[in-house]
């Protein structure tokens, strides 16, 4: 994870209650998450719908897989 992201975690952690690691990201969940972002940038034509589509697979996430909620968005295309 890049500095910058880094330091937005932890923030991120310390106004969620949560310890860093909680929010760590793996090698697998950062390709399906810009992957997912390139599918809603380009198949929708708008690049503002990439981050609001990442944060609503996080909203939807709770006790689902990433992989799951990323095959979801890609059936519709």
């Amino acid at each position: 994870m890049d500095p910058w992201l880094t330091e937005a975690r932890g923030r991120l952690a310390k106004a969620a209650g949560v310890a860093p690691a909680e929010l760590e990201l793996s090698e697998n969940e950062v390709r399906e998450l810009l992957d997912l972002a390139r599918i809603a940038a380009h198949e929708s034509g708008e690049r503002t719908n990439a981050p609001l589509l990442c944060y609503l697979v996080g909203r939807a996430q709770g006790t689902t897989d990433l992989e799951t909620l990323a095959d979801a968005v890609r059936r519709s295309t």
